[in-house]
């Protein structure tokens, strides 16, 4: 899978959460959930439909791993590889 579909994925689920994010306007290189307002049930919602749409599992121990788009888009690609 090719770095732009996974991000086209994570855009995708991040605007299922969220639906006013503007892919646009995301800032590869600061907080997420800062940019786009999650709330940690968010957050988690975001991070279950990411495992259920490209089947990564992504154990609790790496959350705090996953902060920038860019965080999120590495991890992914890694794992997808």
């Amino acid at each position: 899978m090719s770095a732009d579909e996974i991000r086209a994925i994570v855009i995708a689920t991040l605007k299922s959460i969220a639906p006013e994010v503007e892919a646009g306007e995301l800032r590869g290189d600061r907080p997420l959930r800062n940019q786009v307002d999650l709330d940690s049930m968010d957050w988690l919602n975001f991070l279950l439909g990411l495992n259920r749409k490209l089947g990564v599992e992504i154990p609790e121990a790496d959350y705090r791993k996953l902060v920038t788009l860019d965080d999120i888009l590495a991890y992914l690609a890694a794992r997808l590889a």
